[in-house]
């Protein structure tokens, strides 16, 4: 964030996330931002603060040598009929060739606006830390992320959720049964993504050896004894809503015999890993939330004989 600029209101980002998640209209979100225009700021400069500019967050060229990326289109029968998404693999400069051998996989799983530029750089984050990631698109039948959150959001609410997880199955199984996976995968994803982390984990058993949800809504207590994965649940402190219901689902893996961790990161919002949303992003929390991540996919996902 620019410290030369006013902060915006906490409850303007708020406002935003409620947005975000359908909470609130379109015209409501813009109508309820007027009433946080500050000294410095106006109702116009607060809404260009809080959307999201995905060349400021990349962290990771398109173009980058150290990577090898494809859209690779997958069956879904189960689902919609298909799934588009982006696969990532590491790849060495010196030999000009992809990293040699089987690597765990990762699905990562977009938030509720379809597999947005944020999506794919958190993907080529992933191959740099020599893992093969896949983040499939939720909006592939409906075609395709836009290109716009608005857009997407109200594309993603005409697909089928029962559907739209059956397309998700299909995604990880399909990433764990790659010859150049190591049959180890792995689960992470952002708001619908962290829920979304979380359903997996149930629906496939011993099938996923790791979830990283961030800030997503848990599985249901009934249903927790189902997981086999190792679970590293990331939510922010200020996110009120999740935090107040993280201690029935910590409980209920308590009880179920999960292998987790759970970190409630103070000073963070909901959104807190997203550096292309500034207002949201808390760059300690996320370098944080990260390196957790990788060192947790690292020891589930690897042959540590």
């Amino acid at each position: 964030m620019d410290p030369q600029r006013p902060k915006i209101p906490a409850e303007a980002v708020d406002l935003y996330t409620q947005f975000i998640h359908g909470d609130v209209s379109r015209r409501d979100f813009l109508s309820g931002v007027k009433r946080f225009a500050a000294v410095g700021l106006t109702a116009t400069a607060i809404v260009e603060a809080l959307m999201p500019d995905y060349a400021r967050g990349q962290q990771v060229s398109r173009e980058d040598e150290r990577i090898r990326a494809s859209y690779e289109t997958l069956p879904s029968p189960d689902g919609n009929g298909y799934i588009r998404g982006y696969l990532v693999r590491p790849f060495s400069a010196d030999s000009r060739t992809e990293t040699p051998g089987q690597l765990p996989g990762v699905t990562v799983i977009h938030e509720n606006r379809g597999l947005n530029p944020h999506t794919e750089d958190v993907a080529r984050r992933f191959a740099l830390a020599n893992f093969m990631a896949f983040a499939p698109d939720a909006l592939t039948t409906v075609g395709g992320y836009p290109g716009d959150d608005y857009q997407g959001g109200q594309l993603f609410n005409t697909i089928d959720r029962d559907k739209m997880t059956a397309d998700f199955v299909a995604a990880a199984r399909w990433l764990k049964a790659r010859p150049d996976c190591n049959g180890r995968i792995a689960a992470t994803g952002f708001c619908f993504g962290g829920g979304m982390s979380n359903t997996l984990a149930v629906l496939l058993g011993d099938e996923l050896a790791a979830a990283a949800p961030f800030y997503g809504g848990a599985a249901a207590a009934a249903d927790v004894s189902k997981i086999r994965a190792a679970m590293l649940i990331h939510h922010g402190a200020l996110d009120t809503r999740l935090v107040a219901a993280y201690p029935e689902y910590e409980a209920a893996m308590q009880a179920s015999g999960v292998t987790f961790e759970g970190h409630i990161y103070p000073d963070s919002v909901h959104g807190f890993f997203n550096d292309a949303t500034p207002e949201r992003y808390n760059q300690a929390t996320a370098e944080e939330a990260w390196t957790r991540t990788i060192a947790w996919f690292n020891r589930y996902t690897r042959d540590t004989a």
